[in-house]
């Protein structure tokens, strides 16, 4: 009897959890198709720009869960590469706020490390100043600015270290590619750009499960396994060589770019 009990309990915390998951998703984009407003934040989920929902669901567990508990090994590999770029004296862009812990733990490298200039990036103000908070213990020693990951307020080459977590699979395709081609003018020569985001599973039931998951709560995301997959989309610039790091079956990666002209 407990044990249906608990059972029971369970599957309604879990039915509660994919509602309220692809209402802050899915759900936002369907809504925001019927909302006037800028077209280049129609794509942003409700989840990224209400700052009540920011903090519910600014929760470590909460992201750990939908990236199947691979969150700190891809953070881990993320501050690594950071580590590995020796950022003494060089200027370092994260391209987009991310929740979790990532944002604390880079700043926290980068600081030890010298960097001599630290920016963290977002279209939305509310993601912004919710990351300064979370950011606290490291005042006066980064920058918050509010731009475009399309179209970033930025000269070329001035980016030692570019770091984009998680962003790209929420991009609809045309914005990807914008994304992608600013990642690549903002880098200097001989600069990083790594980017850590869902990679085509190895495994068919993977791909299976990967593929109604995206279709129900992340539509852009399925782009990632082919055309607009980070390796694919570098090299095919040229100018680039890359090294990727897959994880859980192929399911995640982190890419460390290097810019070689």
């Amino acid at each position: 009897m407990t044990g249906s009990i608990v059972a029971m309990a369970f599957s309604v915390l879990l039915g509660i959890g994919l509602l309220y998951f692809f209402l802050v998703t899915r759900g936002a984009l369907i809504a925001n198709a019927f909302v006037p407003r800028a077209q280049d934040r129609f794509h942003v989920y409700w989840v990224y720009s209400n700052m009540r929902l920011i903090k519910f669901s600014d929760r470590k567990t909460w992201v750990a869960a939908v990236l199947l508990f691979q969150y700190d090994r891809l953070v881990d590999k993320v501050v690594s590469e950071i580590r590995r770029a020796s950022v003494d004296g060089k200027t370092f862009l994260m391209t987009s706020c991310a929740f979790g812990d990532v944002m604390p733990k880079v700043v926290k490298a980068l600081v030890r490390g010298g960097a001599g200039h630290i920016c963290i990036s977002d279209l939305i103000g509310n993601e912004l100043i919710h990351a300064g908070k979370k950011l606290n213990e490291f005042h006066g020693k980064f920058e918050l600015a509010e731009a475009d990951a399309t179209c970033m307020p930025k000269d070329d080459g001035t980016v030692d270290i570019n770091l984009i977590f998680f962003l790209f699979h929420e991009l609809p395709d045309e914005s990807k590619k914008l994304a992608f081609s600013e990642a690549a003018r903002l880098t200097a020569p001989g600069g990083k750009l790594i980017i850590a985001e869902f990679h085509r599973p190895r495994k068919r039931i993977m791909r299976f499960l990967g593929y109604m998951y995206f279709t129900v709560f992340e539509p852009f995301a399925l782009s990632m396994w082919g055309q607009y997959d980070p390796v694919h989309c570098l090299e095919g610039m040229g100018g680039w060589t890359c090294e990727r790091a897959t994880y859980f079956f192929g399911n995640f990666q982190v890419v460390t770019a290097t810019k070689t002209a």
